[in-house]
């Protein structure tokens, strides 16, 4: 393990971590994106995936017409109210997809169009049906090696299944968590502290999607009263006691936190990529994690929170950065 600063320069107009925060989910970017993802949208074909115990997640699968030799598995996840249709998602699949990559675009459980698919609510600590599909993914394409990567909650996500991978028979090349959740508490107060446009920007979405999850289980939950506050810790607060099997919202956090000894056991290649102007992720709890060989810590001077960008057309710098590692992977497999 060995921790460095990139060599990321984006333009002088674009290194504002704010600025490169907000751009991954600009509306008015998404037709270009499309535009150029077209391939791997239209290539895709959804997947239920059987996680056991009766979940079910929902992902797509998009598999290049161009042969390659050995072809490999790149799994996608997105960060929290995001998508397998998030911008940041579409932009990596598209650049993997035509260097030759099997992709598939995984949902988090209510999240996208999913809330019909498993009753109980999406919360954080939901790990073992992620450890799932991924182990059915695994024999879906037995023949390919796996690799990882994940977005914010996405990539926190990636990390902890990696560090399950060697007690849940997951054979993995390696795991990549692009601006990873490192102490959800911290980030909480991030949120709670810092420009109000993240703090509305989330209730705004989660909103949406408890109303969503209400509409398709009639009876069966009532979030009119909570959704009425807009205050986000009081949301965290109501809907982690109520339905996270949770009686601490403090252990909640630990129960998916990366600090401390999360990452201790790690096997897997694995590589945190995060910026230090990360306005969400504070960056000194980078110093807060176990240090095990297998695991990698990228910075850069500038990059917000899943940004990256040095130019608004094409493939973003961290979409590059997950390509080169991927194909390094393959080429030196552990």
């Amino acid at each position: 393990m060995s921790d460095s600063e990139l060599d990321y320069r984006p333009h002088r107009w674009l290194r504002g971590g704010h600025l490169q925060s907000v751009l991954p989910s600009l509306p008015g970017r998404r037709p270009l994106v499309e535009r150029r993802a077209r391939p791997v949208l239209e290539a895709s074909r959804e997947i239920l995936l059987d996680c056991g115990e009766g979940v079910r997640l929902q992902a797509f699968h998009a598999a290049p017409r161009v042969s390659r030799e050995r072809r490999s598995v790149a799994v996608l996840l997105h960060g929290w109210e995001g998508s397998a249709r998030s911008l940041y998602v579409l932009s990596l699949a598209q650049t993997l997809f035509e260097r030759g990559f099997d992709v598939v675009r995984l949902n988090l459980r209510d999240h996208g169009d999913t809330h019909h698919l498993n009753r109980d609510l999406f919360h954080s600590c939901r790990l073992g049906e992620m450890v799932g599909a991924v182990r059915r993914l695994q024999w879906l394409f037995a023949d390919k090696p796996l690799l990882l990567a994940g977005f914010s909650l996405g990539g926190n996500f990636m990390l902890r299944i990696a560090a399950a991978a060697p007690s849940a028979g997951l054979q993995l090349h390696r795991a990549i968590g692009v601006s990873p959740v490192l102490d959800p508490a911290r980030t909480l107060d991030a949120l709670e502290t810092g420009w109000a446009l993240y703090r509305r920007y989330f209730v705004l979405k989660w909103s949406r999607s408890l109303r969503r999850k209400q509409t398709h289980w009639p009876g069966e939950f009532d979030f009119s009263r909570l959704l009425d506050s807009g205050d986000l810790r009081r949301m965290t607060d109501e809907l982690v006691l109520q339905h996270s099997g949770y009686s601490d919202v403090r252990e909640y956090f630990q129960g998916y936190a990366l600090t401390g000894e999360r990452l201790a056991g790690l096997q897997v290649p694995s590589v945190i990529l995060t910026a230090l102007d990360d306005p969400i992720i504070p960056a000194a709890d980078l110093e807060r994690l176990a240090r095990p060989e297998a695991l990698r810590i990228q910075t850069t001077r500038h990059g917000g929170h899943c940004g990256f960008f040095d130019s608004l057309a094409g493939p973003s710098w961290a979409d590059r950065f997950i390509l080169r590692e991927f194909e390094s992977a393959l080429r030196h497999p552990s």
